[in-house]
């Protein structure tokens, strides 16, 4: 079993408040990491329907029926029952009394800042991160190998085929929690919907050129990205606006939240096939940017990612915003460094009146300080931006 990074956070936040709610992707580790560290908590899974069923229409019998302290698994099932844990909660004025989990992020967000506002933590959890992995197996895998496999800790623990892990999440859990939140007839125009996204990842998103590609309008493309950002399928990064004096590109850039899967949908079926593959870099953006998300949300802290880009084509590849700075980031996915990586983040700090430290993570395994910046290996992102 793999330690999560998150584990000691888990284990206070459920000594600070009544309710830990830990959400993320489906198969990103939730349920394991609950069974691991809150072996003394009951556990009830949401997945069973007849344990669905009774939550649904008799929340006090099914609530009745286990013990405190209780972890629910897959809380976004029946989202009504938060009103009768807050209930609960309430009555007993006790923390750690409820573990919940769930794989839906905005529809139960809204439930629980309705029902259980000032009562939960929130923990996201996503998929493995590079430190972890090497914390276990202590080895390093290759870039392509990351890139190809992604971070999903089943393929790890089992060894499974990442092709067909990713196939079968695909059709096991994307399909249907879609299809719990939408009507969508045409699944196939989905799946092909899902590989433009995918074909975009790390790049601004132009919903117009998607809806082209797919036959869709473009309130359908919206509507379609909003449903995968609900299931921790993909994000947007926002570019940062401050008083530049330059004109700024508006549009977000998309990002899967697990590289494996989005070079799945790519069609990649063998990691010797990201050796020259010409979204390589793309995708290697997406492993860093889900890197450095993952290190905000181990340490309990929200997103911070953004990026620069003006009309006349100078971009950082990623703005951590600290408050009062922000930290450019270049990404390159190149193992060898070339002056002209620098030449980006130099503008940008010729912008700023504090300039932070610019940092370049590249595909190389050293990492280094420089006078202008600090390069940054991709393996060791854990720290940048904690």
């Amino acid at each position: 079993m793999i330690d999560r990074i998150a584990e000691n956070d888990a284990i206070r936040l459920s000594k600070q408040y009544p309710v830990l709610t830990i959400v993320g992707p489906r198969q990103s580790g939730k349920t394991t990491l609950c069974q691991k560290v809150f072996t003394e908590y009951t556990y009830v899974s949401l997945e069973n329907l007849e344990e669905r069923e009774l939550a649904l229409h008799d929340p006090k019998s099914f609530l009745a029926r286990f013990k405190d302290p209780l972890i629910i698994d897959e809380i976004q099932r029946v989202p009504s029952i938060l009103s009768y844990i807050q209930t609960k909660v309430d009555s007993s004025k006790k923390n750690g009394s409820y573990i919940l989990t769930g794989s839906q992020q905005f529809e139960l967000m809204e439930t629980l800042s309705q029902s259980l506002a000032g009562r939960t933590a929130i923990l996201r959890l996503l998929p493995l991160t590079i430190k972890e992995l090497y914390n276990h197996y202590k080895i390093y895998n290759s870039l392509e190998e990351y890139l190809y496999t992604g971070f999903y800790p089943r393929v790890y623990d089992q060894q499974l085929n990442p092709t067909e892990a990713s196939s079968f999440y695909l059709s096991t859990y994307v399909e249907r929690d879609i299809r719990s939140l939408i009507n969508i007839k045409d699944y196939l125009l989905f799946e092909r919907f899902l590989k433009v996204c995918a074909s975009r990842t790390g790049q601004l998103l132009n919903m117009t050129s998607i809806g082209n590609d797919c036959g869709l309008s473009h309130n359908t493309v919206n509507n379609w990205l909003s449903l995968l950002e609900a299931s921790f399928i993909l994000y947007r990064v926002p570019p940062h606006f401050r008083n530049y004096s330059k004109r700024l590109i508006k549009a977000p850039k998309l990002f899967f939240y697990d590289v494996g899967f989005a070079a799945y949908l790519l069609g990649v079926e063998r990691k010797e096939q990201l050796v020259n593959h010409p979204l390589k870099g793309a995708l290697f953006e997406t492993l860093v940017m889900g890197e450095l998300l993952k290190a905000r949300y181990n340490a309990v802290k929200g997103n911070n990612l953004y990026f620069f880009r003006d009309n006349s084509g100078h971009e950082v590849d990623c703005l951590l915003d600290q408050g009062s700075y922000c930290v450019p980031i270049e990404i390159k996915s190149s193992q060898t460094i070339n002056e002209n990586f620098f030449a980006n983040l130099k503008f940008y700090n010729g912008l700023q009146q504090n300039a932070a430290k610019p940092i370049l993570v590249y595909g190389g395994n050293e990492s280094y300080a420089r006078e202008s910046a600090e390069v940054v290996s991709y393996r060791e992102l854990h720290n940048i931006g904690v």
